[in-house]
């Protein structure tokens, strides 16, 4: 087993507010093969590309990787990072690709496979997609963010109580995980429970005011209950936050709200 430094890890929510990816905060490699130089200049630069990626420049942060993945060839962890930052950028094949490399180099760690899975999502390749969030779960059962992205896989197979199973086992899990109770929350308007639902968001953005997906779901939620006053007010929070919630295309097939959902917001656009 070699020796790595720096083992901190950071969960980022990149392009899809329903998803989250697992990056890691470091730069692991066999200490032994390096200079104290060359770990110096490579966690500079990887610091670098966490920061470009928070800021939402993933193309900036990819040139970054990819520098490191040059002087690094055999580190596991800087292909992973840069698959992330792809999936960021939509080129999944490409991320998959990066995902598969740091799996050959390093088997035994999970977070390749969870992230693998998002871009298998982005494919609607399904079962692939919960095959390696199956392998995350069998390697720490209690992770919150590999059941709820594997409850995003189902609700793309349309298996809606399922994914809230997923969805409700990694919010009890990690109580303070809000994007799997707002996801559960979604597919509880879908099985026709709204009164839930709305309660759920209602108490999501009371407790995330910055949670935007929950704020644009809120919106529509209560537009088709009759609260056109309160939908307005969730509505200009939410696209202040994030544009994209006008773009029904995104909403349906990128972030990929269940049906129902959809037709609610599509009411709302058009005031209908």
């Amino acid at each position: 087993m070699p020796h790595w430094f720096i083992s901190l890890l950071l969960i980022l929510s990149f392009w899809i507010h329903g998803f989250a990816i697992k990056s890691v905060e470091a730069l692991p490699n066999k200490i032994s093969d390096l200079s104290e130089q060359q770990i110096t200049q490579g966690e500079k630069t990887a610091k670098k590309a966490f920061r470009a990626a928070e800021r939402g420049d993933f193309a900036q942060a990819e040139i970054y990787w990819t520098d490191l993945v040059n002087k690094f060839p055999d580190n596991p962890a800087v292909w992973s990072n840069r698959g992330n930052v792809r999936i960021g950028q939509y080129k999944l094949t490409e991320a998959i690709a990066d995902f598969n490399r740091s799996i050959e180099i390093a088997p035994e760690y999970p977070d390749a496979y969870l992230n693998r899975g998002i871009a298998y999502e982005g494919k609607k390749l399904w079962e692939r997609a919960i095959s390696d969030y199956n392998h995350v779960l069998e390697i720490s059962p209690q992770d919150p963010v590999a059941l709820n992205n594997r409850g995003n896989a189902k609700a793309g197979q349309q298996k809606w109580q399922d994914a809230l199973k997923d969805y409700q086992k990694a919010a009890n899990i990690a109580p303070t995980f809000p994007i799997a109770r707002g996801n559960a929350s979604l597919i509880q308007y879908q099985l026709g429970d709204r009164t839930e639902a709305i309660r759920n968001m209602r108490n999501l953005v009371r407790k995330y005011p910055m949670y935007s997906d929950m704020r644009a779901a809120l919106a529509a939620a209560l537009w088709v209950e009759g609260q056109q006053g309160e939908a307005e007010s969730n509505w200009v929070a939410a696209v202040g936050l994030d544009n994209r919630y006008q773009d029904l295309d995104w909403i349906e097939n990128i972030r990929r709200w269940p049906p129902l959902m959809v037709k609610a917001l599509e009411r709302f656009l058009n005031l209908g």
